[in-house]
């Protein structure tokens, strides 16, 4: 049974089908789910070749983790303590100020200025347009691409996507989201250069290698994400860069520069340089040509899904300090910004509601739990209990930043968007570093 948690994605308990166990459903809406169910024959995707059992979901080491960890408001001082001197040990020499990449994009010029928006449209919209335009800013939005969007929702970040490329020819975008979702906005392109393809399924079994666009076209991909929920980023960063990219690699494939020489003909590539594309298009063929993922949720982080185990390894730290770090992480978001009180009726308001999968994450700022500020121990300011929230985030996206750097490529963390906008704002993004080759980790 999964539990109630901060953002939209998590606030219904869900429990697993008995029947088809990748599957989930809202624990009132089972007994319905169950009739319309085959329990005999699974339904597409999971029987779809590019589903395979935790493909994506790391080694399992049990023997790190314990059987029972008590929350942190029953930690002792001293214990809680001892925690957070651990917590500034390993993260001496860490820079704590990230750059401000703080964007917009021409294609949302409209749809920003619409006076009909509320106040959470707006957001989500500023937020999609920075987005978008660090994409551009990374010569990642071209032509001859494939854009996967994980944690997809609606589809609204690869539809922006599709608006700021207008015709750019072959052109893919693949959306990934493990649940149902209700009024998708890719049902409405019918542009003949660019395919929309969703994948309903965990990104902890997808493999990309799988997906017939991918092994027909053999188009770079560039993995796409807001608000990528705590484990579902690990999750994505092993299936782009392990399951998919080494894959490519050993199967040698062809150099897209090349196929790009021998398959357009000169009108097409006088054409792509006057609309300005043709330098979007990578000189060196790449399985996977970048990654922009807004992150999210570091509360619903796993250790054995966590890519940065290495790293962790490394400062002297295992599986029971990453499960309190990442609890502790909370601290940056939650409760701030409401008293109790208010927080509590929010979250009852929005239990209420009928979760339909949406990406349109909130923030968690308003989420009251076990490890608010709330219901810890008062030697601690709530200043303090925010910045050391926003030490755990940044610790556990180093060790992303490290994961990265081992297997080819040159990430970065930044702020994409103000925090009044958003507290759940850094963006991860990530180029292949054709200087050197990617080391090979176990």
């Amino acid at each position: 049974m999964l539990g109630k948690e901060f953002c939209g994605l998590h606030v219904a308990i869900r429990l697993l089908c008995p029947w088809n166990s990748p599957a989930s459903a809202v624990a009132k809406s089972l007994q319905s789910c169950l009739t319309q169910c085959d329990p005999i024959d699974s339904s597409p995707p999971y029987s779809a070749d590019f589903f395979i059992q935790d493909i994506n979901a790391g080694l399992k080491d049990e023997t790190e983790i314990p059987d029972q960890l008590v929350p942190i408001s029953s930690l002792s001082e001293e214990q809680l303590e001892n925690l957070i001197k651990k917590l500034r040990k390993a993260s001496e020499g860490l820079n704590c100020t990230l750059k401000d990449q703080i964007m917009s994009h021409p294609a949302l010029h409209d749809a920003l200025n619409d006076p009909k928006n509320g106040d959470s449209a707006a957001k989500h919209l500023k937020q999609q347009a920075s987005i978008l335009g660090n994409i551009e800013n990374l010569k990642l939005l071209g032509p001859r691409r494939c854009f996967v969007e994980f944690g997809a929702g609606k589809g609204k970040l690869s539809h922006w996507v599709d608006i700021a490329l207008k015709d750019a020819e072959k052109v893919h975008f693949i959306l990934v989201e493990k649940v149902t979702t209700r009024f998708k906005v890719d049902g409405k392109h019918r542009k003949k250069n660019s395919v929309f393809e969703r994948l309903q399924i965990d990104i902890q079994h997808l493999c990309l290698n799988k997906i017939p666009l991918l092994s027909k076209e053999k188009l770079p991909v560039v993995g796409i994400g807001k608000h990528l929920c705590g484990v579902a980023t690990d999750l994505a960063l092993r299936c782009l860069v392990e399951t998919y990219a080494a894959s490519c690699e050993e199967r040698n494939e062809e150099p897209l520069a090349k196929r790009i020489k021998n398959d357009k003909t000169e009108k097409e590539i006088n054409t792509l340089a006057k609309e300005g594309n043709e330098k979007n298009i990578p000189e060196k063929w790449t399985p996977v040509a970048g990654i922009v993922i807004a992150l999210c949720c570091h509360h619903r982080c796993d250790w054995r899904h966590y890519v940065g185990k290495e790293y962790f390894r490394a400062l002297g730290l295992g599986a029971v300090d990453f499960h309190y770090f990442q609890r502790m992480s909370s601290w940056a978001t939650c409760g701030m910004r409401k008293t109790s009180l208010e927080a509590s009726n929010i979250s009852t308001k929005r239990r209420g509601k009928q979760n339909d999968g949406s990406e349109e994450h909130d923030d968690g700022g308003y989420a009251i739990t076990d490890d608010s500020p709330e219901s810890l121990p008062g030697f601690l300011t709530v200043e303090e209990k925010k910045k050391i929230g926003h030490l755990c985030k940044l610790l556990i996206d180093q060790g992303r930043i490290k994961y990265l750097q081992q297997k080819g490529f040159s990430p970065a963390l930044q702020y994409y968007i103000d925090p009044l906008v958003s507290l759940e704002n850094v963006l991860l993004t990530a180029l292949p570093n054709h200087s050197s080759s990617p080391e090979t980790t176990a």
